[in-house]
């Protein structure tokens, strides 16, 4: 009989700490979304963590240009440590339990890291098209210059991420937070429609300007490939190579030999050397020309190919999240899922994880540097006995 008592109570306990899971969910999915989401805040962090690594580090890659490659990362690695570990508690929960200060904190700090990060890939895009149209950019190029950039991109980035603090939200924003336990940046029209054309539309439409224009400066150079100058050193290398001492050119086809002058023989003989001489001069010139052409052709494609990719992910990953945020405060009567939003979010903080990726598929030079610490050997001391 107490056996039975014992195990009515011990159904009853385990009954009320089940109903008690978030939502009603069971402890494997609740399980399986904070595995899935603390595994994707730890890859982010550790990414970013070794590009800026790598550049402080190795020599090669402490540049210039680099410099608002590792303030990107700066601001993914940010929305790592101060984003997504609330955004997964906020997900496991699925109610807001940690007051609204912490609230007006957390979404300010969303909309600045997110917005930097976007807002550097334009600054990258801004520097990549002048290094393309503006021959010697690369080289007058100066650390001052990339910082005014990196400033400015903080400085909107900051600008409208505290917009909601000095009041500019919407009038049901204490009660979402208290009644609904629903945590979202302000939802005010007129500052969602500020904050997201600055944040995403704006820049999205001046990256793929500059791309384009990018992309018909390349288109130009091939048309239009080096070659004029390299083919004009090669004819006067010729006519040089063929004029005789005397000013009288030499017919290279037909020697004249007459009965009473020395045997013809050696007239062949410079014709042969001629030839050669042509051919060496047009064998030189003609690896000049590719060497260097070629290399820098490639380098331009790569740098091109990886900036491409990562804007085409940029905008894969954040579409969906600012459509839904331009959209949500304009129409109050329609209806979206909140998986549906927040899917769209986490999707967001994805790009924050896949820029180091990136870099480290397309970049020989990061390729080389993350090797480097990753597969770093000990030295070993020599000593003589």
């Amino acid at each position: 009989m107490d056996t039975d008592k014992f195990n009515d109570h011990f159904n009853i306990t385990m009954s009320s700490n089940s109903t008690q899971l978030p939502n009603g969910r069971g402890l494997l999915p609740i399980s399986l979304i904070s595995l899935a989401l603390g595994l994707l805040t730890l890859i982010t962090a550790i990414g970013n963590i070794f590009v800026i690594s790598a550049i402080l580090t190795d020599r090669i890659l402490r540049t210039v240009g680099n410099y608002l490659i590792l303030s990107l990362a700066v601001a993914d690695l940010m929305v790592a440590c101060l984003v997504m570990p609330f955004g997964t508690i906020y997900e496991i929960m699925q109610e807001w339990r940690m007051g609204s200060v912490l609230c007006e904190i957390w979404t300010s700090c969303d909309v600045l890291c997110c917005t930097a990060s976007i807002l550097h890939l334009l600054t990258i895009a801004v520097d990549r098209y002048r290094a393309v149209t503006h021959v010697d950019y690369v080289r007058q190029r100066s650390s001052k210059d990339i910082g005014l950039m990196v400033l400015l991109a903080w400085i909107v980035a900051i600008a409208i991420s505290v917009a909601p603090v000095f009041g500019w939200k919407d009038e049901g924003f204490e009660d979402r937070i208290v009644r609904e336990k629903k945590c979202l940046i302000s939802q005010d029209v007129a500052y969602q429609v500020f904050a997201t054309c600055s944040s995403f539309y704006l820049p999205l439409v001046v990256i793929l300007i500059l791309y384009w224009r990018i992309f018909q400066e390349a288109r130009r150079r091939i048309r239009n490939k080096p070659g004029t100058t390299i083919s004009l050193l090669v004819r006067k290398s010729h006519s040089k190579l063929s004029e005789s001492p005397g000013n009288e050119t030499t017919t290279l086809s037909t020697p004249s030999c007459s009965a009473d002058s020395s045997p013809c023989s050696s007239t062949p003989t410079k014709n042969k050397r001629t030839k050669e001489k042509l051919f060496r001069v047009d064998t030189v010139l003609k690896r000049g020309r590719r060497q260097p052409r070629d290399l820098e052709s490639k380098r331009e494609k790569k740098a091109a190919k990886t900036l491409a990719i990562i804007t085409g992910v940029f905008i894969i990953c954040w579409m969906p999240f600012f459509v839904l945020a331009f959209v949500m405060p304009i129409c109050s009567s329609c209806y979206f899922d909140e998986r549906l939003f927040t899917m769209s979010q986490w999707l967001g903080y994805t790009n924050s994880m896949l820029n180091p990726i990136i870099y480290t598929i397309f970049s020989p030079d990061f390729r080389q540097a993350f090797n480097k610490m990753l597969c770093r050997t000990p030295q070993r001391v020599q000593t003589n006995l």
